[in-house]
């Protein structure tokens, strides 16, 4: 099973528009990080794609990923779901739309936004099919679990795949741990984890509450995503506990 990471920046990417880097050495190429997105790849070939950030085409692009078996959303901020309009392309070779997963208050947004990705319009055909996560627990070959999670007023889901004897555990955009995502993430091979800065914040894991859930889970491995100007890719480094890495655009883990 293998992790390919899309995006590991914040919804205003690093750097900021007006070459703001903050704390992050520009000379660094790991500082510069686009809006956080994943893929999951079994041994098998089979992809499944978690959210569709602004930046999808160039992060498709870069990784040399012309086609995903699903797409799932964590929830429905721009910088999760604007990319949207770039899964047109993965339909062309398709027989039918791509199936697509999200909980049922995200499915409903995303629909109101993006009406003819889920219908079609105008003689163009229907990208993907959009399906709540009520009774799923497989897709494309991948055990499914999920959970919702507190982000500051809204919520956001996380989830675990499970393929050839690995689990990828991937929680983004949360502020609080709570008991459903210790259930699910309980002992993961992998954790990909929200970790916006050192500072606590409102609706994001700072860096103390990002570890405190890869402890309390016993992860095996856990990698950091979402993160701002502040998180220098080699401080950050430097800083981490032994099995923890700083996450960055294109980082392949193989499990």
């Amino acid at each position: 099973m293998k992790l390919i990471m899309l995006g590991s920046g914040t919804s205003t990417g690093v750097p900021r528009i007006g070459e703001d880097w903050g704390e992050c050495d520009p000379a660094e190429p790991k500082n510069r990080r686009s809006r956080v997105s994943i893929v999951v790849e079994s041994k098998a070939g089979r992809r499944i794609l978690i959210d569709t950030s602004p930046d999808l085409r160039n992060q498709l692009l870069a990784n040399r990923i012309a086609s995903v078996d699903a797409v799932f959303w964590t929830h429905d901020h721009a910088d999760h779901c604007h990319g949207i309009d770039d899964l047109r392309v993965m339909r062309y070779d398709r027989s039918g739309p791509l199936p697509a997963y999200a909980v049922g208050e995200t499915a409903r947004r995303l629909r109101a936004r993006f009406g003819y990705v889920f219908a079609g319009e105008h003689g163009y055909p229907t990208i993907a099919n959009l399906n709540t996560l009520d009774t799923i627990r497989m897709c494309a070959g991948f055990g499914v679990k999920h959970c919702q999670m507190p982000h500051g007023p809204a919520q956001s889901t996380a989830y675990v795949f499970d393929a050839d004897g690995k689990s990828v555990g991937y929680a983004t955009d949360f502020s609080e741990i709570v008991s459903p995502m210790l259930d699910i993430l309980a002992g993961v091979d992998l954790l990909v984890v929200d970790c916006l800065r050192r500072r606590p914040h409102p609706t994001h894991a700072h860096l103390e509450m990002a570890l405190d859930l890869a402890r309390r889970c016993k992860a095996h491995k856990t990698v950091l995503t979402h993160l701002d100007k502040s998180m220098d890719y080699a401080a950050l480094s430097a800083e981490v506990p032994a099995g923890v890495q700083v996450g960055y655009d294109g980082l392949v883990v193989e499990l």
